[in-house]
């Protein structure tokens, strides 16, 4: 899999750090780290990602609500990942979606599925 430029949406520091730092391990980019609704919806816009790797709730706002804006202007392949994905999969049956805590393989295979369902 070639390194793909990823914006992730992640609230919580730590996190989203230690995320960046594997995916940049596996090859990708990782072009920003936004903590909130509306930071992601900007940063969207201007670092122009290939993935976004969104956590569906944000201590301000809705990465839900985030992917939904950013994908009304051009749709950007993305999966989610929640404390708990049932919420997730009870609003969006067909969403992609990883349970935290998660490691490297389930990130492997959370972006392989996004990537395959994009290319169709």
């Amino acid at each position: 899999m070639k390194g793909l430029r990823i914006l992730l949406v992640e609230d919580n520091h730590m996190l989203g750090e230690l995320l960046a730092e594997m995916l940049e391990t596996m090859g990708h980019e990782v072009c920003g780290i936004e903590r909130t609704e509306a930071d992601a919806v900007a940063a969207a816009f201007h670092c122009k990602p290939e993935l976004m790797i969104v956590d569906s709730s944000l201590r301000v706002g809705s990465g839900i609500s985030a992917v939904d804006q950013i994908c009304d202007v051009g749709f950007i392949p993305h999966f989610f990942v929640s404390g708990d994905i049932s919420r997730i999969k009870a609003s969006r049956p067909a969403a992609v979606a990883v349970q935290k805590p998660f490691c490297e393989v389930d990130l492997i295979y959370a972006i392989q599925r996004v990537l395959e369902r994009s290319a169709t």
